[in-house]
């Protein structure tokens, strides 16, 4: 290990960590490599996502010919365009600014020729962001689902299966309305395992999943307060986009930034430090205390045990965490995660050594105000001191509120990006 790390302290070094994953999936990176040369037609882009407005912005500085089209973002999330317009959507949950954004996009394609080329811009935070029910649903019922689904802890895959069918632009049905014109995607992956059709509920991309899939997701949290909906599923009213559609043929796609791709990077970097480094997954998936508990397992070998690795070593780990929400506190997975790792460390032998980093690579974590948090042998200390209960907290999904009176919150502001979150452990 490189003395000087000794005197680097642990936050700075899981910052700098940090910030090397995320400059992995720098879109203005990224995306120039995978641009397609330019067609005998018009280019089109659409583009969705927290990532959409910086690749928009890379296209539009690498692209040699006419350019035009449309992009959904959240809002705080634009960036100055020349050419592709920039809209704002609602996230997680979608509102009518989410449907403005989806007829933007279908507007963009509509009535192109077979010379023409669409490039698709597509990174996570899509599906709010660009939402447009499926014909005979509401508004009101994609909200009412996509909450329940939220609130009762399923995973990003699950959401998006769902969504995929209760939707007239996912599932493909963007790309179909682009036919004749072939379609490139470009992707930024936020979800675990990289499979292109679930990024942001997969608009251009066709859907190998049934409206049978959906309904059985519905079921299994038992959102049953909508029968017209479940009936629709059940009669395979709102199938999508299938693979060997004719109007997809000639489409290509690729996945251009993912998570591995960020702790590859992060990794890297501790390595030139003089930090051994060891990635653990890019796609640990569950609830967030539970992920966290077992993290703090693995730290507490490590440190007492030297095993399965030696200290002084950084753990990594990447993937989605899920909450369900039993209160109304402020936080998000990535600071429920901090939280239930401290006190998972709690007194420990071997704790005193280990320092935990949980944040989104999107800068945003739900309702807490903040990318996510870290936190060291003190946190808990720090947070009690003024008054707050740690295990309260978690209790009623304050992790955020904790957290902040401990000075653990990390603060970016919209990355412009999205990986997934990014988990770092730090055994000295």
């Amino acid at each position: 290990m490189n003395p000087a790390l000794l005197d680097l302290p642990a936050q700075e070094l899981l910052l700098q960590l940090y910030r090397a994953a995320l400059d992995a999936a720098d879109p203005l990176q990224v995306i120039p490599p995978h641009l397609p040369p330019p067609p005998r037609g018009r280019t089109v882009v659409v583009g969705v996502g927290k990532a959409a407005a910086a690749m928009a912005q890379a296209v539009e500085r690498h692209w040699s010919g006419p350019l035009g089209g449309a992009v959904v973002v959240p809002e705080g999330a634009t960036l100055p365009l020349q050419k592709i317009r920039v809209f704002t959507g609602s996230h997680p949950v979608p509102d009518a600014s989410s449907v403005q954004g989806a007829q933007a996009l279908l507007a963009a394609v509509a009535g192109l020729q077979a010379d023409d080329l669409v490039l698709a811009l597509v990174s996570g935070g899509g599906s709010a962001l660009c939402a447009l029910p499926a014909e005979g649903l509401t508004l009101s019922d994609k909200q009412s689902i996509t909450r329940a689904l939220l609130l009762r802890g399923a995973s990003i895959s699950e959401i998006n299966t769902v969504r995929r069918h209760l939707s007239g632009i996912k599932g493909g049905r963007l790309a179909a309305a682009a036919y004749p014109a072939r379609v490139v995607s470009l992707l930024i992956s936020d979800i675990p395992g990289d499979e292109p059709t679930l990024i942001a509920s997969g608009p251009s991309l066709p859907d190998p999943s049934r409206c049978a899939d959906a309904l059985a997701v519905l079921r299994r949290y038992d959102i049953t307060h909508l029968p017209a909906v479940l009936q629709a599923l059940e009669d395979g009213l709102w199938e999508s986009i299938k693979p060997g559609d004719p109007r997809l043929q000639g489409h290509q796609q690729v996945v251009v930034a993912s998570a591995w791709d960020g702790l590859i990077s992060a990794c890297n970097k501790a390595q030139a430090l003089g930090l051994p480094c060891h990635i653990l997954s890019d796609a640990m998936e569950g609830e967030a205390r539970d992920l966290a508990r077992a993290h703090a397992a693995m730290a507490l070998c490590v440190a007492q045990r030297q095993q399965p690795f030696a200290a002084p070593c950084v753990l990594l780990s990447g993937g989605e965490a899920t909450v369900t929400v039993r209160g109304k506190g402020r936080g998000g997975r990535n600071t429920e995660f901090a939280l239930a790792m401290a006190l998972a460390l709690k007194d420990q032998k071997g704790a005193e050594r280990i320092h935990a980093l949980s944040a989104g690579t999107d800068g945003l974590d739900g309702r807490a105000e903040a990318a996510g948090a870290w936190v060291g042998p003190h946190s808990l200390v720090q947070g009690s001191a003024t008054g707050l209960s740690a295990l309260a907290c978690l209790d009623q999904n304050d992790s955020a509120s904790f957290l902040e009176v401990a000075g653990g919150l990390v603060h970016t502001g919209p990355t412009f990006t999205n990986i997934n979150d990014f988990r770092a452990v730090l055994i000295r």
